[in-house]
This record gives C-alpha cells, structure tokens and sequence, in this order.
C-alpha cells in the first residue's frame, strides 16, 4: 500500500467517523445498560465538557481502563507539582473511581470522547490542550489526526503492542506510519515494544521500562483486613485473580481436587468482571461449593469454600490474605493481566502461558524462579499443591517476586526525562501566569 493510499484510506476513515457519528447514541446507551457507560455524565462521550476550561497551559492524559490509570497516577502527580493543569480522561466507570480515589479533586477528570471526528472536536475545542499524554495502547486514529492537524504534540507513554496488534499494523504499514508520525515521543515499555513502534515509523522511541512497577502497591483497608484475618484464621488459602470467563469454574475445580488434601482449604476468586457475579454464584452452587459474597459482606464461616471478589478496588485487600495467587487471562483467554501487583506484595506468581501482554514482567519473574507458568487445570492444581505443601519453596517464590519488582523500578523517571522538552515550556508559561496575576 502506498502513502498516498494510505493517507487517502485515514481520510475516508475521518468521513466514516462522521457520518456513523448519529448511531453513537444507541452504542453507549447499550453500554450504559450494561453498567458500562455513567449515565449522568454520557454526554462527556460526545466531547461536550462537563467542567469550564481554567485558564493557563493544560496537559490532557488518557488512561482507558484501571491498569492505565494506576500507571499514569504518580506520572501525573508529578505533573501537578509543576502546577500544570490535567485533564484526565478514562474510559470506564471504574477508572473514574479510582481517578477520584487517587487523585480526588487534583485533576479534571472526563470520560474519554468516542472516536468520531465530531466528538473529537468538540472536545478539543473546548480544552485547548497544550500537549496530550496517551498510555499504553490506545491507538485512536481521528483522535491522533485531529491531534495532529492542530499540531498538538502526543506523546505515547508505557507503549506496548501485542503480538496481535503489531502483527495487525504490520499488514498495513503505510497506514501505521501516517498515524505514527504524529507522535511526538513514544516512551515503550520494552526493547520488544520499542522495536516493533521503530518499524511501525515512530520517531523518537525511548524504553523506559513498565510504569506499573513503579506505582506503589494496591492499598488496603486495614480495618477489613484484621475482620476478614480473624474470620479466615488459620486456614490455607489461594487466590485466582482478574480472572476471565472460564478460568473462575477452573479455579472451582481445583479448590475441589485440594480441599481433601489441606483441611480448610478457603479459595478466593477475583473476576475482571464483577458484573458476573450472580452467574458465579450459581455456577458454584451447582458444582456444591458454599460462596461468600464480599459485596454483600458475607461471612467466612468455616463451611465456606470459596470468598467472592465480587468488588472494584479491592485488589490489595484479595492479595493480602493469601501467599499464592494464580493471574488470569492467560488458561481460557489470551493476554494475561498485570503480575506486578501480586509480585510486590510478596505473593508467588502462577499463569497459564498466554501472557503475551506482559512478556517481558513475567520472563523477568519466571527468571527470578518467582513465577511459574502451567498449561491446564491438572497442573494448575499441582502447582497450588505444591505451594501449599512446601512452605520454603513458596516463602522463595514471594521473596524473588518483591526483588525483582524492586529491581525493575525506573521506568517513572526515564518516562519524565523523556517528557521534560514538552512540559517544561508549560511549567514556565504557568509559573509567568501566576507572576502576572500578582
């Protein structure tokens, strides 16, 4: 495909974008029946703000989801210490709860607009952003064109590709590059990422390392926590975690291979989606297993088998009762999710083997003997056994995951070197602000 091809194709896009702009409404009206979209805050989706513009230079970060957002949050702390304004834009309900729980009335949050050129637009003319700071993956074609045409600088920071996005964009090169190019700066996550962004046509590409190591672990609840140890007491526990469809009934079969093995033996499963929870419930039910819902503040009696996650922002609590936590998305679905958070919280790491996602944090835990891979349910069950059994193995396993999180820290610094040339203008035309107000 030739660049004129291809920029003729990111036109016809644009266009489409605009005249798909009408059927908007009934998408995130079906997503907000889900539970999906806020309902008093949809508009925010079609770029109309819900707050003024302040006035001064302003930085716009987008995070999509939870993983993001706790990744960027001591990125754009430091932002604020410059006294730079911050709009954060996130994608789902749960984001903006944990905007709000972190950074409370520091920043402006919005919900992210959808990617059609209208909503674009609005969004933009009415914030005016002076730079725009893009986590992970988000690749939104108008908004980088659009981004571009006002001659915005975008910087891509905590950059990854998947094997199946990279794969994707690598069958449309021409289309890659005509949207790379906009990018200011793309600060990659690892040499990997780096170089497959290098061959997509980004230019500069920085490797920082993953600004996820460098959040500080989940909080807790300590109070929660003494209630939910005493219920709990002595008994063994493991832990399967942001799990997705199909690995919670895995997690289920397991507790019941093991449990005539360690008396007591309490199963905790976290899914990614909570929404799911009344199928779980039943689902276990029919299997014989007792729950305990901790949404609904369900006691852990003794005769309780499985604890229920069934909650938003609780992750550090879930891992702070067990020493063993399996992470999901990686049996029944492919990707994997974030180990760093089990690891620094001293937990022995286990994972199917589709992690594709995290390669390079779990090749450096597997390296570090603090993480092991399994293949299905039966060797699933055999490493829990194991841990369970081999206190000495396991206390190995959790002390390696803290060091090589430790090790592995960095990457905020390197990501703030790289923004530097594009803040610092910023910090001074605010600074000059504050001095002429006087």
């Amino acid at each position: 495909m030739s660049e004129r091809w291809a920029r003729m194709m990111l036109s016809l896009y644009r266009v489409a974008g605009s005249a798909a702009y009408p059927l908007a409404g009934p998408y995130v009206a079906w997503r907000a029946s889900k539970g999906k979209e806020d309902r008093t805050r949809s508009r925010e989706r079609y770029g109309v703000a819900s707050q003024e513009r302040p006035d001064g230079p302003l930085i716009w970060v987008h995070a999509a989801s939870v993983g993001e957002t706790n990744a960027v949050v001591p990125l754009v702390r430091s932002i604020l210490d410059y006294g730079v304004t911050v709009v954060l834009t996130t994608g789902t309900v749960t984001s903006a709860k944990l905007v709000a729980e972190r950074l409370g009335d520091r920043v402006i949050h919005q919900y992210v607009p959808l990617d059609l050129r209208p909503a674009v637009s609005r969004f933009l003319n009415h914030w005016h952003p002076d730079l725009v700071i893009i986590a992970e993956s988000e690749i939104w074609p108008n908004t980088i064109l659009e981004l571009g045409a006002r001659s915005v600088p975008q910087v891509l920071v905590n950059g990854r590709l998947s094997d199946r996005s990279f794969a994707s964009w690598k069958k449309r090169s021409n289309i890659a590059e005509a949207l790379f190019e906009n990018l200011a700066h793309v600060v990659a996550q690892s040499e990997v990422d780096g170089e497959r962004f290098r061959a997509l046509g980004a230019r500069p590409v920085t490797v920082s390392g993953n600004l996820k190591v460098d959040t500080p672990p989940p909080p807790v609840n300590q109070s929660e926590l003494a209630l939910l140890d005493r219920q709990i007491g002595g008994r063994p526990t493991w832990a399967a975690i942001s799990t997705h469809d199909g690995e919670e009934v895995i997690a289920a079969e397991v507790h019941k291979t093991l449990a005539p093995r360690h008396s007591g033996l309490l199963t905790i499963i976290v899914p990614r989606h909570p929404e799911r929870a009344e199928e779980l419930v039943e689902t276990f039910a029919g299997m014989g297993l007792t729950v305990a819902r901790r949404s609904l503040d369900d006691q852990i009696t003794p005769d309780v088998d499985i604890l229920l996650g069934d909650t938003i922002g609780e992750m550090g609590l879930y891992l702070r009762l067990t020493e063993i936590a399996f992470v999901g998305r990686s049996l029944t679905s492919e990707g994997g999710q974030n180990p760093l958070e089990p690891a620094m919280l001293e937990t022995a790491v286990l994972a199917g083997r589709n992690v594709q996602n995290f390669r390079d944090s779990y090749q450096k835990l597997l390296d570090a003997g603090a993480a092991k891979l399994v293949r299905d349910r039966p060797m699933l069950a055999g490493a829990v056994n194991f841990l369970l059994t081999n206190e000495g193995a396991r206390r190995e396993m959790m002390a390696a995951g803290a060091a090589t999180v430790e090790q592995m820290r960095g990457a905020l610094a390197t990501t703030q070197r790289a923004l530097e040339p594009y803040i610092q203008p910023l910090v001074v035309k605010a600074r000059l602000k504050v001095a002429g107000g006087r």
